[in-house]
């Protein structure tokens, strides 16, 4: 449970950076890159073992890195611009909502048995992320507002499989360190390439902003998938209430954090969203 509570708090800090990076004026893309080679590095520093690249290339999971190391960066910018186009409460319950994917995925294929109280906490999980990220004042949105939330929800639901699948049949628990390595590397090296591609139009300019941005924002990026991949290797739950709990608690722990930093207001629907998500997680937790 101690992996799984680290894991909630660097992945609720990370919507805390994001929301300082509007303050501070800091230009997502340039940081995003950063902080996932920074992501990479802290990576390389925890593996205990030797770094031996050509052994690396040989392991079952090192093309699975590479294919969510651009996944990664991608759902990464599309979190950023459903935000800037949708609003952060309609990216956050796209994002979240998205663990409906890897629980369905773990009953169909890991054969996972799920309590009925369990189910009624899934269900009402759901149903939390939803109330906790609504506000007052209904947003009319246009048919490319609504496609971005779609994108996100799918996109984090694959890499929630997608984590699950390789923790499940590829990885050995003393490489974490290394596979998590290895996505953020990946990542970071399409986020060059594209911002090379752009270079060639326009030249671009170092701005230490950006780069102090990506440093804050990518420890606790590299630990949120680190203690989350550890959680799972945890045989005391199963993966369905392992990404419940993660995701509930990320809203509440987010929502509290946008309380106390930033004085933001909830409404009775957002309370009622925070009590709905504390019984979904005694429910996943306790049955």
């Amino acid at each position: 449970m101690l992996n799984l509570a680290l894991s909630v708090l660097c992945s609720s800090l990370i919507f805390v950076i994001f929301k300082l990076f509007d303050v501070y004026k800091i230009q997502t893309l340039y940081a995003i890159i950063t902080n996932y080679v920074v992501a990479c590095v802290v990576g390389m520093l925890l593996y205990e073992g030797d770094i031996n690249f050509n052994e690396i290339a040989n392991k079952s999971w090192f093309l699975g890195t590479l294919a969510l190391g651009i996944f990664f960066i991608l759902v990464f910018n599309l979190m950023a611009k459903a935000s800037q186009v949708a609003g952060v409460s309609v990216a956050s319950v796209a994002t979240k909502m998205s663990l409906v994917m890897p629980v369905i995925f773990g009953v169909i294929f890991y054969k996972e048995s799920l309590s009925v109280f369990q189910i009624i906490g899934i269900l009402l999980a759901l149903a939390a992320v939803y109330f906790a990220s609504m506000k007052e004042k209904s947003i009319a949105l246009s048919k490319k507002a609504l496609l971005l939330p779609l994108l996100v929800f799918l996109g984090s639901g694959i890499i929630d499989i997608s984590m699950k699948y390789f923790q499940e049949n590829h990885l050995d628990p003393k490489e974490v360190a290394i596979f998590s390595a290895m996505i953020f590397g990946f990542a970071a090296l399409t986020g060059f390439v594209f911002i090379g591609i752009k270079a060639v139009k326009k030249p671009l300019k170092i701005n230490f902003r950006n780069i102090i941005g990506g440093i804050v924002l990518g420890v606790p990026n590299y630990f949120s998938i680190f203690f989350l991949i550890r959680a799972l290797q945890n045989e005391g739950f199963d993966s369905a209430a392992i990404f419940t709990l993660n995701n509930v608690a990320i809203v509440m722990l987010s929502t509290l954090l946008g309380i106390l930093i930033f004085k933001e207001k909830l409404s009775l629907k957002n309370w009622g969203g925070i009590a709905l998500a504390i019984v979904s997680i005694s429910l996943v937790a306790l049955f």
